[in-house]
């Protein structure tokens, strides 16, 4: 079976658990010291988590945030998205919603790509 076969799949077969590898990150070795930027990955939940939001993209850092608590036209929503556009452009970065679930903020000289990738 070739490496286009086993991404893709042949006709007729059935794929395995044993085909799929689990990711943890504890698998990983990683030095977050020797990097420019970090991803921080975030919740937001109420007001208060945006203060975590705000410092990580006032120090460089790129967040995504869940947001899957709170609804797209919910008040407190808003008044929170608004909160993290006027980070994103205080530091000249960039913010942008995927979907109904997650804000992506980025800090300065990292910009959002309104295309997703692929079909």
């Amino acid at each position: 079976m070739g490496l286009m076969s086993k991404i893709l799949g042949e006709t007729g077969s059935s794929r395995q658990t044993d085909d799929y590898v689990e990711l943890s990150a504890e698998d990983f070795e990683t030095d977050a010291t020797e990097a420019d930027t970090t991803v921080r990955i975030a919740r937001i939940s109420d007001q208060q988590d945006v203060i975590d939001i705000k410092d990580a993209v006032y120090d460089g850092d790129i967040v995504i945030a869940d947001i899957t608590r709170h609804t797209t036209q919910d008040q407190t929503m808003e008044h929170i998205t608004d909160e993290l556009k006027q980070v994103a452009g205080e530091v000249g970065g960039d913010i942008v919603q995927k979907d109904d679930d997650q804000l992506i903020i980025t800090p300065s000289g990292v910009a959002i790509s309104r295309e997703r990738l692929g079909r």
